[in-house]
């Protein structure tokens, strides 16, 4: 059932691990739009799981199949007509819950809406760089799901209109440094095995090299990373970095099968 200001009725999808310092930002922003919040975690030894049910009972416990099958699970719970799909790491702002708002008091011709990033990291908003992007989040639940990926999920839609929200959607990616090169390193791996898998050749290191120049690139220069300073710049390195590391990896595990081949 919807709420009395609203024609739609809104579902909430969280996944979460060990974000007792991060989810109560993100529920407390949500509980104002949502119908229903639903919080699936994959076996949290923090406090995760009991602050989320001060927001929720629709709280699982369940094991790590990786974020597509996982936020596939959390939105076949769902119930609204419209899901809000968000991370643990991210809030909506005040401005951006009320465009939701006026979303789902009205009949939009849109299936789906990017909500564009304000990353926050190393105590400073970014507002370029990789700010510049906006992920899909917001869409009709019918016929929707999720790609079946490790990592990099996306959302799969019916033909349909995409529109773009103008709030901002904060994420709070990393907490510390030392949580950024985990971070980094964690989504290199699972690219290189992704890529690997879907059988991509990748060119080589010589290909790595000039991914991370290109990535450096695009984040610095094309989408403007140098407007946020010096943690623009840091940013920018280290988004070049993680696509370096994720070709590299490509190419060891290609190497690694030629090489047991050529043993055989």
């Amino acid at each position: 059932m919807s709420k009395p200001e609203q024609k739609h009725s809104l579902s909430v999808t969280v996944i979460a691990q060990d974000e007792a310092d991060r989810i109560p930002t993100c529920l407390s922003s949500v509980e104002p739009v949502a119908d229903e919040i639903i919080v699936l975690d994959s076996g949290s030894t923090d406090k995760t799981v009991e602050i989320a049910k001060r927001f929720t009972r629709q709280v699982h416990e369940t094991d790590w199949p990786g974020y597509g099958p996982q936020k596939q699970r959390a939105l076949e719970m769902a119930k609204g007509e419209w899901v809000l799909s968000i991370d643990a790491d991210e809030a909506l702002t005040p401005e951006l819950q009320e465009e939701i708002r006026r979303v789902l008091r009205r009949d939009p011709p849109e299936i789906a809406f990017r909500l564009p990033w304000a990353v926050t990291t190393f105590g400073k908003r970014l507002d370029y760089g990789r700010s510049a992007r906006a992920p899909l989040r917001l869409f009709r639940r019918q016929g929707a799901r999720f790609s079946n990926d490790q990592v990099h999920e996306k959302v799969i839609l019916p033909p349909g209109k995409i529109g773009r929200l103008n709030g901002r959607l904060l994420h709070y990616t990393h907490r510390d440094f030392g949580h950024y090169l985990n971070k980094n390193a964690k989504y290199a791996w699972l690219g290189a095995q992704k890529r690997y898998q879907a059988g991509k050749k990748g060119q080589g290191l010589a290909g790595a090299v000039f991914r991370a120049f290109w990535v450096f690139i695009q984040i610095y220069f094309i989408r403007r990373g140098f407007m946020d300073g010096r943690v623009g710049f840091l940013v920018a390195v280290l988004y070049s970095q993680g696509a370096f590391n994720k070709y590299a990896g490509l190419w060891t595990l290609r190497r690694e099968k030629r090489m047991g081949k050529n043993r055989n």
